[in-house]
């Protein structure tokens, strides 16, 4: 029973990233298609996948007292990187009100800074500004929300979870996240009250790697 709540709240932390993205994009009136939301959830499915065959490779070659000790901690460093991204100050930024840059410059040049510019504010996966994610605008936003998700796959590989269950269990959560952010965010006025939210995936997997420790 305890190894299938680890499972739940190790993708619960992964997927919660997807809950305040769909609420920004429902408060901008920005529509993410149901195969869209689909395309997130399995980019963040696979990150997660890709990187348990890394955390396999060091169970082969560590102990397994070593590796479990190791991927704790490694969820306990994620969860407190996770908690100093929402506690540190950060400057206030006005959204551009238009982009003049073509998108096919910054697909080709400058994709991975347009990642972190999706991480940062979720609305500039919207590249045309077209009030719609969709095609290469859902692979980038959901592999800017599958960078967590690689570094869990890690840990939680090494702590022997399985990664096909995590998986499937992240491509649910994801897409439920998603939908129900986008779906608050269409009906709500503001979302402060959602901030407290933001310390519970940093939080979970802190307890997660403590647990394993």
């Amino acid at each position: 029973m305890s190894s299938v709540l680890s499972f739940i709240l190790l993708a619960l932390a992964v997927s919660l990233d997807s809950f305040s993205a769909g609420l920004t994009y429902g408060l901008k009136k920005v529509k993410i298609p149901i195969q869209s939301i689909f395309i997130i959830s399995i980019c963040s499915a696979m990150s997660l996948l890709v990187a348990s065959v890394f955390g396999q490779f060091f169970e082969w070659v560590l102990s397994p007292k070593l590796t479990e000790t190791i991927g704790g901690i490694i969820l306990v460093c994620l969860g407190g990187w996770a908690l100093f991204q929402v506690l540190r100050p950060h400057p206030k930024a006005k959204e551009p009100i238009q982009i003049q840059e073509k998108t096919i410059i910054l697909w080709e040049i400058k994709s991975l800074g347009l990642v972190i510019q999706i991480l940062r504010r979720p609305m500039k996966a919207d590249m045309d500004l077209s009030g719609s994610i969709t095609g290469i605008e859902a692979i980038l936003l959901g592999f800017a929300l599958s960078l967590d998700a690689f570094g869990a796959g890690v840990g939680a590989a090494m702590l022997n979870f399985p990664p096909l269950i995590v998986s499937c269990l992240v491509v649910f959560m994801s897409s439920f996240f998603l939908f129900a952010g986008m779906s608050i965010g269409k009906r709500a006025s503001q979302f402060s009250w959602v901030q407290p939210l933001s310390f519970i995936p940093g939080i979970v997997l802190i307890l997660l790697g403590v647990w394993k420790l």
